[in-house]
């Protein structure tokens, strides 16, 4: 019988972060698969894996977020996947939570929570950007609606409310671990920086129902080596985000919403 999920931890380097990641998933209060993926094979993260006896696959090539991500959907053997990042952590109770909805909403194509910022090894509540994600979030809370597309996508025309690490994915019926190349890929846009709020937007005009557990369940840590720091001290992050904006909105409110948009970005300052 196929396994419900699996955290597919991607591993990049030797982040110092990696381990307590690792022990996060590994200490959840329902069992679940975890496995270890990389571009940046490493002694370091080869002992990590041996020490937790976590499966360990690698990938060829350049490192590149998008294809590191969706070498790691391609390898979780589940009908469900969590593309976890090395940095971040996971309560315990994830899992469990995770489990719970998807037995109550069996056509659930993407599970998320809410998340608590970690800065300088302490955590961040009651931040005014985030809360105003978990007011976008609304929608997603709402199981007689939260299946229709424009519900859907109502949580992310204002903005990626969704917290990357916090999200799981429905993989295909028939989808088969380490298939590689045998279709389109899970992932598949342009972007660097907001390639996951690009997929979200394509995933809200398909099938499937988006659910929000709107527990803090993810502790996501900003640090200055993060790929959303490093996208911000260039101009990537503001084209990309311009770009979704422009998915969803005329040009008069694209440069509306990119004016106040912008304000936020010193949220993210490490």
């Amino acid at each position: 019988m196929r396994a419900l999920h699996t955290f597919a931890i991607c591993a990049y380097q030797d982040s110092p972060y990696l381990k307590a990641c690792i022990r996060s998933v590994m200490g959840q209060s329902q069992p679940t698969n975890v496995i270890l993926c990389t571009s940046t094979p490493s002694s370091y993260i080869r002992s990590l894996a041996e020490t937790y006896q976590i499966p360990m696959y690698v990938r060829e090539g350049e490192s590149d977020i998008q294809a590191d991500w969706n070498f790691a959907y391609e390898m979780a053997d589940s009908r469900y996947v969590t593309i976890a990042h090395q940095d971040d952590l996971y309560s315990r109770s994830y899992v469990e939570t995770l489990a719970r909805y998807l037995q109550k909403y069996p056509d659930t194509s993407l599970f998320t929570t809410d998340y608590v910022t970690v800065k300088d090894h302490q955590l961040v509540f009651g931040e005014r950007l985030v809360q105003i994600k978990k007011l976008l979030r609304l929608p997603l809370r709402i199981p007689r609606l939260n299946h229709i597309s424009w519900v859907k996508k109502a949580a992310l025309c204002f903005g990626n409310s969704i917290c990357c690490p916090a999200c799981t994915y429905r993989k295909a019926d028939g989808e088969e671990a380490g298939t590689a190349g045998a279709g389109k890929p899970f992932f598949n846009s342009k972007c660097r920086f907001a390639l996951d709020w690009d997929h979200l937007i394509t995933m809200a005009e398909e099938p499937g129902r988006f659910i929000c557990a709107e527990k803090p369940l993810v502790y996501h840590r900003l640090h200055k080596d993060a790929a959303t720091n490093v996208c911000m001290k260039n101009s990537i992050r503001f084209q990309e985000e311009q770009q979704m904006f422009s998915r969803l909105w005329p040009e008069p409110a694209v440069r509306l919403l990119m004016k106040y948009y912008q304000k936020a970005y010193d949220s993210y300052e490490v």
